[in-house]
Order: C-alpha cells, then structure tokens, then sequence
C-alpha cells in the first residue's frame, strides 16, 4: 500500500504536469504568417525608381511620395447619419502616372462610383484631404522606421475632387489601370468615373522639425528623381 508521502508526491507532479501543458507561454512580437504579415516580396518600392530626396528639397519629396503610393485615405465631409458634419476616413487605389511615365504627373487620380459612401459625401462638398505615406511601399519597414515617424515621409493633400473628362481621362485611365488592372473588371453597372484631386495646398512631414508646406506651384514644378545631365 502506498505511503502517504508517496500519494503527496504523486498529486504534485500531476498538477505540476497538467499546469506545463496548459500554459503556453505568450508569443513576444511574432505575427503568425497568416495575419498581419507583409511578405518582403510585396510593397516594396519599384526598382530603379531613384531614392528618398533630401529632406530640405519638400516639394520633390512631395512629388516621390505622390507618385510611390498606390493607394490613398481620403477624409470627406459626411453627408450620413449619425456623423453629418464629421470627418470620414475612407481607403481609395491613386495613381498619378504609370510606372513608365517616370516622375509622373502629380495628379492623384481615381476611379468611382457614386454608390459608394465617401463620392455621396463629395456630392455635397467637394472638399477632401488625402493621405500618403511611405509605410504603404515598404520603404519604412526595409529601413526600420515607424510608420509614424517623421522618418516614415508622408504629405497630406487639401483640395477636392473633381471628375474628368477627354483627354484627361484617358490619361487617368492609364495612370489607373496600368497599376490596378482589376479596375478593367469591375462591374460596369457602377457607372464608374474618372476623377482627379484638385490639390489647393501640400503638407510635408519627413523630417523632424514639424509639417512643412508646398504651394501647388512649387509642387508640380517640382521634380521627384534628380534629372542627370
């Protein structure tokens, strides 16, 4: 018959066991592969596209932001309850150029339907602001930076949105869908159309000392990849 001792020994090790295998220790820092996780292969900035300009040359850091980023947070005035009247952050795909237009034309173009929420807002009130940042190419993470960061460069754009026609949206057309070819098989019944961010001023964040300011002007003079002569 076991002692008494023994059947003490005997429940601490069970529990002791029975504790090892139901606590699992928590993961620091690991995203699992499937949520969260960016493969280095994607978002990475096109190559032979230049670098980052210095940061005391604003207005063509503005313009390499513009033309690096595929897509926008747009913040409209809603028209919608319960939030008339506030601000409304809403994702949209831009492009002010193809690829191999090289520097690009600035314009940030989209392609929209007036079923959707935001363009609904902007019937109203045309007046908008923009978001890009260098967090959405890859280029903060390969060099370490948080997106937040005034390392992390990113402009926002005030003005509004206007719909084109013509020539210019032909060329919006391209600008679009050579870097979003599935806009070509979105469902035509959305009446889509083709519209450009009417850019009344350019803030700059990339380096610390506070936001910065480019006049239009100075922005579509601008170049975004030094020119070699």
């Amino acid at each position: 018959m076991p002692t008494m001792s023994t059947l003490l020994w005997t429940k601490c090790w069970l529990l002791l066991v029975a504790f090892s295998w139901g606590h699992v220790p928590p993961s620091r820092g690991h995203v699992p592969p499937s949520r969260g996780y960016l493969p280095p292969s994607r978002g990475h900035l096109p190559p032979s596209r230049g670098h980052l300009p210095p940061h005391d040359q604003v207005a063509r850091v503005a313009r390499f932001i513009a033309h690096r980023c595929d897509w926008t947070s747009m913040a409209t005035i809603s028209s919608h309850k319960p939030v008339v009247g506030q601000p409304f952050s809403n994702v949209f795909s831009v492009s002010d150029g193809p690829w191999g237009s090289g520097s690009g034309s600035g314009v940030p173009y989209m392609y929209l339907t007036r079923m959707e929420i935001s363009v609904q807002d902007l019937e109203v009130s045309p007046q908008a602001s923009l978001s890009m940042s260098l967090a959405q190419t890859g280029y903060c993470r390969q060099h370490g930076i948080d997106p937040q960061s005034p390392l992390c460069a990113h402009i926002i754009l005030s003005g509004s949105v206007l719909e084109v026609n013509g020539t210019e949206a032909e060329f919006a057309k391209k600008a679009l869908f050579s870097r979003h070819p599935e806009m070509m098989d979105w469902p035509s019944d959305h009446n889509w159309f083709f519209a450009k961010f009417n850019i009344t001023q350019v803030w700059v964040l990339d380096y610390f000392g506070g936001v910065k300011t480019v006049s239009p002007d100075e922005y579509f003079q601008a170049s975004p990849n030094r020119k070699h002569h």
